[in-house]
């Protein structure tokens, strides 16, 4: 049975919040793409970093039902209030908050976060555009598109429970090779679900997740405190020529 998701029509709308575009469409396929597994996983929570129009919580809202307590933020008091009447439309429900990142959250949900979906601010922008305020906060990402995800990447760690899962949209600017190394070195294993070309951007839209393997290899990089240049660039070159990079043979 097919899946739905959120519809166009029915999502409300701001002159200072973000739309739907490639980056939206292509993580909410990436969902899609991963039902089967999202629906054996049965997570009792999800948090959206970033809601914006509210099309990719209600669309996660859909894919996996109300069974889940769903949390969405945003900085933008504006896409809390859009994403709130696009939920409604659905006939889906999510908690909503404003605040940056998950700031005032990280206690309450520390390792309790089953799923987090997150399209970061990741265009290469000047530093100062960072964190502005309007439909700008939700593009500008700073030198090389990095400044935002670099700032969600320990707050995933610290929010996500054992058997959590991170999917973050990336551009190729962005190096996601370095990206999923870092994670890595948390105890991550990590796959791309969809990549995506159009006439402006390269899109990965990456998986996580928290894997024994690479939890064993980061204590042993902690320990050595430092991972060889040969380590890594084996890890940089399979990125490039596999469609994942994982530290164990079970595929998530």
């Amino acid at each position: 049975m097919s899946s739905r998701i959120a519809q166009i029509r029915l999502l409300s709308s701001h002159p200072e919040v973000y739309e739907p575009c490639d980056d939206s469409f292509a993580l909410v396929d990436a969902l899609l793409a991963d039902r089967k597994n999202l629906l054996e996983h049965q997570p009792t929570l999800c948090l959206e970093l970033g809601c914006g129009s509210g099309y990719v919580i209600t669309s996660l809202a859909l894919i996996v039902g109300q069974e889940a307590h769903y949390i969405a933020t945003d900085i933008n008091p504006n896409a809390v209030r859009v994403t709130r009447g696009t939920l409604e439309a659905h006939g889906v429900h999510a908690e909503l908050i404003t605040t940056n990142i998950a700031s005032g959250l990280e206690k309450r949900l520390a390792g309790l976060v089953d799923v987090i979906v997150v399209n970061p601010p990741y265009v290469p922008t000047p530093e100062d555009e960072v964190g502005c305020e309007g439909i700008a906060s939700a593009w500008a990402g700073g030198e090389n598109g990095r400044s935002v995800i670099d700032k969600i990447l320990p707050v995933a760690d610290n929010l996500l429970s054992e058997k959590g899962w991170l999917y973050m949209v990336t551009l190729t600017e962005n190096n996601p090779s370095e990206i999923c190394l870092q994670m890595k070195e948390k105890g991550y294993a990590s796959r791309i679900v969809v990549q995506r070309l159009t006439e402006e951007e390269n899109l990965q839209i990456i998986k996580f997740w928290r894997d024994f393997d690479s939890q064993l290899e980061a204590k042993g990089m902690v320990a050595n405190k430092t991972v060889s240049s040969r380590v890594k660039e084996s890890l940089l070159s399979q990125f490039h020529i596999m469609p994942f990079l994982r530290g164990s043979n079970k595929q998530q």
